[in-house]
């Protein structure tokens, strides 16, 4: 139960983030993000994310002070938002309510990850796992289950009071929706291991066909029904872990009702396919991926994998406006290939703030990003994510983020 202590801590933290998410900068920044996604060059956003915050704390800053856990919870997210703005701010928009996710049931598919890990530090929830293979027949792929969802308004009051009570006269409430995060292969490789998908695509790619037309079937029905019962959203602050801001979302005909596919942005990743060639990926993920993507407004693919070669197959997507650019990715080909049709999402290499910060290390990854896009008038952004470790120094990412803006200083 939150206590009166709580929500007065709770209120003065609101009070704060409140105060900085009315200042201009973050209408300038979500216009600026609005251009690129509407493929305009400019000065590129910078944003960070997946930060290992057990690793972060400076000065008691991140201590919780309330007592319950679900003040805990409320004031978790305040502490970290204002901590970014102090420290590692970039170019991070602050919203201007306390938004309440709505709350749904999914039945799920049938099965669950079997899977032993193996972890360095306990507060960290990046691990090395070992996965049981659990698919490796085509009876056990076809007695998965369709899951079954069903919204839960009820709850929705119930959590929208439950904040409103702590928050009414500091912050609005607000009902939020969700967003699409498509990745199959991400959960097929943690049924399967890794080693056996990859070897299945070479010796018995029926099998494989027939995985992944499941695991479409079933991520299509999930979203299908999450749309026609209005969970879906295009209001969401984060396209997985990049900015989402854009002006052509929701669709000109939206009527302010239920959000529909061609209302929302479409997020998919298929990072096992870093070990296989162009086509596997386009025969394995991209055609099935295809049946949910093609459905929605506009589309973002890639995460992890290096996507440089791929891309010919993403230009064959029409509703595709965003395109990932990981560490491993070349980055020149990829500007060259781009042009200004699709936003370059860079993601820059995090291995530089696990340990020592060297400034010169990261000003030239920034460098050599900038004048590609420059050349080939690329929109473009820096998103910093899968941040597992800062070598227990939140001065590494502190030192990032000022040394990148520093670096675009000197282009803009």
């Amino acid at each position: 139960m939150v206590t009166a202590q709580d929500k007065a801590i709770l209120r003065e933290l609101a009070k704060q983030v409140g105060d900085l998410a009315a200042r201009d900068i973050n209408k300038q920044r979500t216009a600026r993000i609005r251009e690129m996604h509407g493929l305009k060059p400019g000065r590129p956003p910078v944003w960070i994310d997946e930060i290992p915050w057990h690793e972060m704390d400076i000065d008691g800053f991140l201590a919780p002070r309330c007592e319950s856990k679900e003040g805990q919870n409320m004031e978790r997210q305040f502490r970290r938002t204002l901590y970014r703005w102090k420290y590692i701010q970039a170019d991070m928009v602050v919203e201007d309510a306390f938004y309440v996710y709505k709350a749904f049931t999914d039945s799920g598919n049938g099965i669950r990850i079997k899977e032993e890990t193996l972890a360095t530090n306990q507060a960290n929830n990046i691990v090395s796992h070992h996965y049981e293979d659990q698919l490796d027949t085509e009876e056990k792929v076809e007695a998965l289950k369709i899951p079954v969802i069903e919204a839960r308004p009820d709850l929705d009051t119930k959590n929208l009071e439950a904040a409103l009570d702590i928050l009414d006269g500091v912050m609005p409430v607000k009902l939020r929706g969700h967003g699409i995060y498509y990745a199959p292969w991400d959960e097929i490789s943690m049924l399967r291991g890794i080693e056996n998908c990859l070897v299945d695509m070479i010796s018995n790619p029926e099998l494989v066909h027939k995985t992944v037309a499941k695991f479409t079937e079933i991520g299509v029905a999930r979203y299908t029904q999450m749309e026609a019962q209005g969970l879906l959203d295009f209001n969401v602050p984060s396209l997985h872990c990049t900015p989402p801001y854009c002006d052509e979302l929701p669709a000109k005909d939206w009527d302010g009702g239920r959000v529909r596919f061609k209302d929302v942005w479409f997020r998919g990743m298929a990072q096992l396919f870093s070990s296989a060639s162009p086509e596997m990926q386009d025969e394995f993920d991209l055609q099935y991926m295809r049946k949910l993507m093609d459905r929605c407004g506009l589309s973002y693919y890639g995460c992890c994998e290096p996507l440089d070669r791929f891309i010919p197959y993403l230009k064959k997507v029409p509703n595709m406006r965003k395109i990932g650019v990981s560490p491993w990715a070349n980055v020149r080909s990829s500007a060259e290939q781009m042009g200004g049709d699709y936003v370059f999402a860079r993601k820059p290499n995090p291995a530089n703030v696990a340990r020592d910060f060297n400034r010169a290390v990261v000003e030239q990854e920034i460098r050599e990003t900038i004048e590609a896009c420059m050349e080939n008038k690329c929109p473009y952004e820096f998103v910093l994510k899968d941040i597992s470790t800062v070598g227990g120094n939140p001065r590494n990412l502190i030192a990032w983020a000022k040394t990148v803006t520093e670096t675009i200083d000197r282009y803009y």
